[in-house]
């Protein structure tokens, strides 16, 4: 046939019902030999294959799921959903993956379509407009399980895999106050993101640790966009005194700091060093050379996949949510390395 065969058209050439089909297919005793003989024979013949989908909704399993991110262009949510899928596939199940492009609203529609699409679980990262955490909370109520990954909402009571973001922002911090920064701006995302202002608490840290004032002047926070990058650099720059070092919470708003300073003449990283997080592979092609702290991308998603699956999975209902902090790495170059 030209068409992939349905339990219709088995019906339809038997002269039966779609239920002795079914009933037949799966061998239910009610079913007599010789019909259920003919069903499996035809079938054979026809090459029928069932539709997983439909049976594992009659079951009320998908083996599937929801994958929301901010930014599919993004290299690290991309590299975090290789772990996510990688993991996925080893343990049966699929993925249906969307992203928010940074917005509340769509982020919600997501979830409902999602939810509609009977996935069994989510793994999210939060898009930096969303405060309200109700189609979040539904999820809850429903016990549909649900794992954050970076971008979090602490009030949540479920499975989270984060890096140490605090400890790693301090750690870049130092790495500029080591190198003869003596004032070190802080180019900050939304208010509103966690990972952000966890990065802000780590630098505040390292800076009262070394004895250096934190500046409210020098912290500045902004959307994850390039344009606005470039803006808050520039107005770091027109400070009657200016900053010598800058902490970027992202590799793609760097990119935007860099060119603004190159913009200004402005010698990278003599006059002012750079340092950024996410390691993403345009840090070694920009120049200067970007530092940036790596993230142990695939590890996210794979583990961010392994607990939701145990929770799915969890039949005795004993599945208790784990935070887990991964470990990240300063890697250093050309944008922050002065010559001593």
């Amino acid at each position: 046939m030209a068409h992939q065969v349905t339990i219709k058209d088995l019906a339809r050439h038997l002269n039966v019902s779609v239920a002795t089909i079914s009933r037949a297919l799966r061998d239910m005793p009610e079913i007599k030999p010789e019909t259920r003989q003919a069903v499996l024979q035809l079938a054979k013949e026809w090459d029928y294959q069932p539709n997983i989908l439909a049976t594992s909704l009659v079951k009320s399993r998908t083996k599937t799921i929801g994958v929301i991110v901010p930014d599919l262009a993004y290299h690290f949510f991309a590299s975090v959903i290789k772990g996510i899928e990688a993991e996925a596939i080893a343990r049966g199940y699929s993925l249906l993956l969307t992203q928010t492009s940074e917005l509340y609203e769509r982020e919600l529609i997501n979830v409902q379509n999602l939810s509609r699409g009977q996935v069994e679980g989510f793994i999210i990262s939060l898009s930096q407009e969303t405060v309200d955490l109700d189609h979040l909370k539904r999820l809850q109520r429903k016990g549909i399980p649900l794992v954050f990954f970076d971008r979090d909402a602490q009030e949540l009571d479920v499975s989270k895999v984060m890096v140490d973001n605090v400890g790693a922002a301090y750690e870049a911090t130092k790495h500029l106050i080591d190198n003869g920064c003596k004032r070190i701006a802080f180019l900050a995302g939304p208010q509103s993101v966690t990972v952000s202002n966890q990065r802000l608490e780590g630098y505040g840290n390292a800076l009262k640790d070394h004895g250096m004032l934190v500046e409210d002047e020098l912290i500045l926070h902004g959307e994850y966009a390039l344009s606005k990058a470039v803006a808050i650099t520039h107005h770091l720059l027109n400070l009657e005194n200016r900053p010598d070092g800058l902490i970027v919470v992202s590799d793609r708003l760097a990119v935007g700091a860099i060119s603004a300073l190159k913009a200004r003449n402005i010698k990278i990283p003599d006059e002012v060093a750079v340092v950024s997080f996410n390691d993403e592979p345009i840090c070694t092609v920009i120049t200067p050379t970007l530092s940036s702290v790596a993230q142990p991308t695939l590890d996210i998603g794979r583990n961010a996949t392994s607990l939701l699956i145990d929770e799915i999975e969890d039949a005795a209902g004993t599945f208790k949510p784990e935070i887990q902090i991964l470990k990240t790495q300063l890697i250093v170059r050309e944008s922050s390395q002065r010559l001593k």
